[in-house]
């Protein structure tokens, strides 16, 4: 009787336990990895016709009257290095994993003689028992590699705390997330984020009427010790002097122009300084050159720059 399945590598690692392999239940079972098999992603390729009435007949043939198929004399000393190989291969891996294995040669004597059987044969030739060998050499190395992590202790992954979860959507967020993009991540309410050390909590309002933000972020190595401190945001005009509280640390104090900059700087020249003198019947003794205004009485917009 032959059991054609299919099983993913997965559920095989957790329905298949060591304990049933030392039992030799699946000593009996060839596994084989499949691989993706490139002529189904071809439209053009169809696959070959097979032709069933040569198989057909060796089922005749074999069934017709109890037969008894032996090794040739060929294929003997094939046989004692497969025995070898599957002894070898057995005291070599782990017991967990060389429980899949165990019978190695008595399958590869199955498989040829299905293969003497599909030519009417009794007889296997050293070819048969090539051939078989390799088709098990596949199914071992696959086995081991299935059964790979059967010897390695299970490491169960230790879940984030909390303090790490907060910390990494703060991070995602580059150093400051609202409550609406921490919350519902991490499972927890705002107290307990709050409490959490290390973690500095801000309420933040647009305007006098906004509603208020919570605003979570990491604590520096200068920065407060904890509690939460609110921040009132709101437009101040232009050029304006003091702040709402009248602190004046945030405007920068006027320093005064260097030479260099007063020089470069457009002078502002009376009109009446291009009036050419009235013509007078009589000298007159000559005036002092009159004094131009200081220049901020005579730029209106000396305040303004």
């Amino acid at each position: 009787m032959v059991l054609h399945a299919h099983i993913t590598p997965s559920d095989w690692t957790k329905y298949v336990a060591a304990s049933d392999a030392l039992g030799g239940s699946y000593n009996r079972i060839l596994p084989f990895l499949l691989a993706s098999v490139p002529m189904l992603d071809d439209d053009w390729v169809t696959l070959p016709e097979v032709d069933g009435r040569d198989v057909a007949d060796a089922y005749g043939w074999a069934t017709a009257r109890p037969r008894v198929i032996t090794l040739g004399e060929d294929a003997r000393p094939l046989w004692r290095i497969v025995r070898r190989y599957a002894r070898i291969l057995g005291e070599a891996l782990p017991e967990e994993q060389a429980a899949f294995i165990e019978r190695t040669a008595e399958q590869t004597l199955r498989f040829a003689a299905c293969l003497a059987a599909s030519e009417c044969s009794e007889r296997i030739t050293v070819e048969m028992l090539s051939a078989a060998f390799t088709l098990v050499r596949r199914s071992v190395q696959d086995a081991v590699r299935i059964t790979k992590g059967a010897t390695s202790p299970k490491v169960k992954r230790q879940p984030l705390s909390l303090a790490d979860k907060v910390r990494a959507r703060i991070e995602m967020h580059g150093g400051r997330a609202t409550s609406s993009q921490v919350l519902p991540f991490v499972g927890a309410t705002a107290a307990e984020v709050k409490a959490l050390p290390g973690i500095v909590v801000t309420v933040e309002r647009s305007g006098k009427t906004g509603r208020p933000a919570t605003v979570f972020s990491l604590r520096g190595d200068g920065s407060e010790n904890g509690g939460s401190t609110e921040t009132v945001a709101e437009s101040m005009p232009a050029g304006a002097d003091s702040n709402r509280n009248g602190d004046t640390s945030r405007h920068a104090e006027p320093e005064p122009a260097s030479a260099e900059r007063e020089q470069n700087r457009a002078r502002v020249v009376r009109r009446d300084a291009y009036r050419p003198e009235p013509v007078q019947a009589t000298p007159v003794p000559a005036q002092e050159p009159q004094q131009s205004e200081p220049l901020g009485e005579s730029n209106p917009f000396l305040a303004l720059l």
